[in-house]
């Protein structure tokens, strides 16, 4: 992709970035929108633009264009777009351009696959499987009955194992992060009963995290991640991912005749419309389960 070597697009890049940071973006997210504009602002230069100030909508319907004939994902594409919108609208609240000609971008049409649930069988395969190590269980069945992401499990600290002043209600206290706000996950008997089994085998380590190495340092995404991947294929799951244990756990709740609004909250969903996408995916479960009852 290369360096951007014009020295106005340079700085402006360098702003946008300082920007993102001060709204406490996550660092992933940094990085994605920095390496985005850095690919625009050289396909700028590459047309002959100097300034910012002079880029035309035409201009930035070239660049979409072109990341379809370089056979960019749709995902991808659409990802891009949202990081020259999001740059182009810091221009122009900042008075760096006249006008923010990218607010006609629009993105490429998709249709999205509807969320992968796991069915009753392989909820079960999974979580025998991984019963062998604790540790590996306890994520597990953390992951399942909270719906947390993998990032907020890794970043689980020691306090965040919380109980109600009455002592009746256990919780996860899930800490804020980037544009995700702090929210309380109840725990439920089986849940807090494999954190409990863990925390009596957890190395002794002055680290806080609550899920750590057999040498005592943090566990991290990757390594949880792996681990779930190597626990799908001796359950035999296929076209699984660690996202979908979230995903079942909201579509359960739903299924369950859990509130949209309440599993919203429960899982951090800044917009209630992500959350009713499980709606298809519950509506074919229900039609499953009546045909099985016919036959």
């Amino acid at each position: 992709m290369g360096q951007i070597t014009n020295p106005d697009f340079k700085e402006k890049a360098e702003l946008f970035t300082e920007d993102l940071r001060s709204k406490n973006r996550s660092e992933s997210t940094v990085i994605a929108y920095s390496k985005d504009i850095e690919q625009l602002l050289n396909f700028l230069s590459q047309r002959g633009i100097d300034s910012l100030d002079k880029t035309t909508a035409e201009d930035l319907q070239a660049y979409k264009q072109n990341l379809q004939d370089n056979s960019y994902t749709l995902k991808s594409i659409s990802r891009k777009i949202n990081s020259t919108r999001t740059f182009f609208r810091y221009l122009f609240e900042n008075g760096y351009v006249k006008d923010n000609v990218s607010e006609k971008l629009a993105h490429p049409r998709f249709e999205m696959k509807p969320p992968r649930v796991l069915s009753e069988m392989e909820y079960r395969a999974l979580r025998d499987v991984s019963r062998i190590d604790i540790r590996l269980y306890s994520i597990v069945e953390i992951l399942l009955q909270t719906g947390i992401r993998i990032g907020e499990l890794a970043n689980l600290s020691l306090e965040d194992i919380r109980q109600s002043k009455d002592g009746r209600i256990s919780y996860l206290y899930i800490k804020p992060a980037g544009s995700h706000g702090a929210r309380k996950v109840p725990l439920n008997r089986s849940a807090k009963a494999a954190i409990d089994e863990y925390l009596k085998v957890r190395p002794e380590t002055e680290e806080e995290t609550v899920f750590v190495t057999k040498n005592g340092r943090p566990l991290l995404v990757r390594n949880i991640r792996t681990a779930i991947d190597k626990s799908f294929e001796k359950a035999g799951i296929k076209n699984a991912k660690v996202n979908d244990l979230r995903n079942t756990f909201i579509a359960h709740h739903l299924i369950n005749g859990v509130s949209l609004a309440v599993v919203s909250k429960l899982v951090g969903h800044k917009r209630i419309s992500t959350t009713e996408k499980y709606l298809t995916v519950i509506n074919v479960r229900v039609k499953e389960e009546e045909n099985l009852k016919e036959l």
